[in-house]
């Protein structure tokens, strides 16, 4: 299998924890932001990352959203599973899947970017790498304003997600899910910045047990520790 990414990406991420937590061997293709449009538009009809090829017989020929790898990859290799046996269960970990994918991990890429177009310049103060931070920025209409709604709402979820993780060692039921997956790979920026690594050392504890069981190297930030 071949898998279509941004190499900093935090949804290529929680493809990737996927995979490695079912042991399936892949190949990552890094694309380089703008041109990646080429490649995957005549693949899926869409312009984001991840894409998965199985380039197996009887399969489909690409699978665009890592919600969508995540099911095709239960399909294809049932066990270990991604959801936990009972129905309630299931229905709770796609519920807390989609909070992360549609709302913390949105509020994650504005703080992360926010925090590399500032004090966090250090980890690449290259030219190429402030021009692609300055034209993400645009585009997703990062400023001031928008980053403090984001740290709000981020506050928010991490107190909701102290009240279970810290004293659990899953989100839901008694097995790793895609909501371990989600939260692990979602809230792995958070790992480059001080103040989240000082307030949340718990948080980050259970994101490197995440990629420990997947076989995933560490986020950056959290390979140094």
């Amino acid at each position: 299998m071949l898998l279509l990414q941004f190499s900093t990406s935090h949804y290529c991420r929680k493809a990737r924890l996927a995979l490695g937590y079912k042991r399936i061997p892949y190949r990552v293709q890094n694309l380089t932001p703008g041109v990646h449009i080429l490649k995957l538009k005549p693949l899926t009809g869409l312009t984001t990352v991840p894409v998965l090829l199985p380039e197996l017989p009887d399969q489909p020929e690409a699978i665009a959203d890592s919600s969508r790898i995540m099911a095709f990859l239960d399909r294809f290799q049932p066990e270990p599973s991604l959801m936990p046996d009972d129905s309630k269960l299931q229905t709770k970990a796609l519920s807390l899947e989609d909070w992360f994918d549609e709302s913390i991990g949105t509020a994650t890429r504005f703080i992360y970017y926010q925090f590399r177009a500032n004090e966090g310049k250090y980890i690449d103060n290259s030219l190429t790498s402030q021009i692609l931070i300055q034209v993400v920025r645009r585009q997703l209409g990062i400023n001031g304003a928008t980053v403090a709604l984001a740290e709000a709402r981020l506050q928010i979820a991490l107190a909701k997600l102290a009240q279970r993780w810290p004293e659990h060692d899953f989100l839901i039921g008694d097995r790793l899910s895609r909501a371990d997956l989600a939260a692990a790979a979602l809230l792995s920026p958070l790992a480059l910045i001080p103040k989240y690594q000082k307030e949340y050392a718990w948080l980050f504890e259970k994101i490197a047990a995440v990629h420990q069981i997947c076989g995933e190297a560490l986020p950056p930030g959290l390979n140094t520790h």
